[in-house]
């Protein structure tokens, strides 16, 4: 690999941005593609779709086989609130090949005990959340139902480009929650990235099942509705 290549690629990686190298496997001719010329790359659709999928692959074209290298950041969970559906979701996301972040002020909750081998952050998310948190291979839960909580990394996951942001309540609690943050200032088009209520809708009831249900519903978005 041509040494300018490899300087991009490890570019990318320092800012957590996914580049492809598409090679042509009959000349051996290279080139870099990224979120600022996949458009234009007659890959184009190959190309997104390997990158969706963290998959590599050769392809077949007209003029002969090309090899699509995808070089993909990790997906990241955030989660804001160290309760019991936070307890079944950290897990299980890891599972899924997910980093997970958890944080709460409230040390009663936020322990090590409570979350055995979880990143966990006993702090108010305005200290301890930045925006290299919060970017477009990255998923926020807000499940604390406290406002004063909660508000803040939604407001800060809406002006970035998470790929997913979910919110526990009801319609009810949602609907108030939308006219606090309309009322700071977010538009209703930021407002509608919020999934809420939270998860699937599989009558999930257990904080194990809505578990299950935000999971399911953080994979739906990243495979089929995340860009790049």
């Amino acid at each position: 690999m041509e040494s300018t290549l490899l300087e991009h690629i490890n570019s990318a990686r320092k800012l957590r941005k996914a580049v492809a190298v598409v090679t042509d496997l009959t000349t051996g001719v290279a080139r870099l593609v990224d979120t600022a010329n996949v458009d234009d790359d007659p890959l184009q659709g190959e190309i997104v779709s390997r990158l969706k999928s963290g998959k590599s692959g050769i392809v077949e074209t007209p003029v002969g086989e090309t090899f699509i290298q995808v070089h993909v950041p990790p997906l990241r969970l955030v989660i804001i609130g160290a309760v019991h559906i936070s307890q079944a979701l950290a897990p299980m996301a890891q599972a899924c090949g997910l980093d997970v972040l958890v944080m709460d002020p409230r040390t009663a909750f936020a322990t090590a005990a409570r979350f055995e081998g979880v990143a966990l952050l006993a702090q108010w998310p305005q200290d301890a959340l930045n925006a290299d948190q919060l970017d477009r291979f990255t998923a926020l839960v807000a499940v604390t139902h406290d406002p004063k909580i909660d508000d803040y990394p939604i407001t800060q996951a809406l002006q970035s480009e998470c790929f997913y942001i979910g919110a526990l309540g009801s319609r009810k609690t949602h609907g108030k929650r939308c006219e606090r943050l309309s009322a700071a200032g977010l538009s209703e088009t930021q407002l509608a990235r919020i999934s809420a209520p939270i998860g699937l809708d599989i009558g999930a009831a257990s904080p194990q099942e809505i578990a299950v249900a935000v999971m399911a519903q953080i994979i739906e978005a990243r495979r089929k509705k995340a860009s790049f």
